[in-house]
């Protein structure tokens, strides 16, 4: 149980100390994608989806999403976000989300570039479940992270 550190010598779940540890530039980038039929997307492309600007809101749905994600995931430090981004890229049968997020700090942003990529996409079914309910969302993943003690890592 040594190798995970969200466990404390006795098998019981904590918060990390990372109060000795060094502020370091830190960057992490998620993907995911939501399938859907051709008719979800060129709503969704054109902007005629009756809620509205999917794609708009959407993007303001990860990015709020990356800044509360300490509060979603019961381990995870608040952390002061630098930078969240996040692109959208819609094609025939869907929208793939790719969400950035940075800081200048004593932890990793893998958790919020996640969290944004997951609720953009959750926003985006939401927003056209009215023309398709079949929507499936999936392929959720770590794409990048730099910084910290563990260096760089790429899929």
């Amino acid at each position: 149980m040594s190798d995970l550190t969200h466990l404390d010598a006795t098998g019981a779940a904590h918060m990390v100390d990372v109060g000795a540890k060094a502020d370091t530039r830190r960057e992490a980038v998620a993907t995911g994608r939501i399938e859907m039929s051709a008719e979800a997307a060129r709503a969704i492309r054109e902007g005629t989806a009756l809620k509205g600007d999917v794609l708009a809101v959407a993007r303001v749905a990860g990015i709020m999403a990356a800044k509360r994600t300490a509060e979603l995931i019961p381990l995870c430090h608040p952390l002061p976000l630098t930078r969240v981004a996040i692109d959208l890229a819609v094609d025939e049968t869907g929208v793939t989300a790719t969400a950035t997020a940075a800081t200048a700090g004593k932890t990793g942003v893998e958790m919020e570039a996640l969290t944004a990529v997951s609720v953009t996409l959750l926003t985006i079914y939401d927003m056209a479940k009215a023309i398709d309910k079949g929507m499936t969302i999936g392929g959720v993943q770590l794409l990048t992270k730099t910084g910290g003690k563990s260096g760089d890592w790429a899929r």
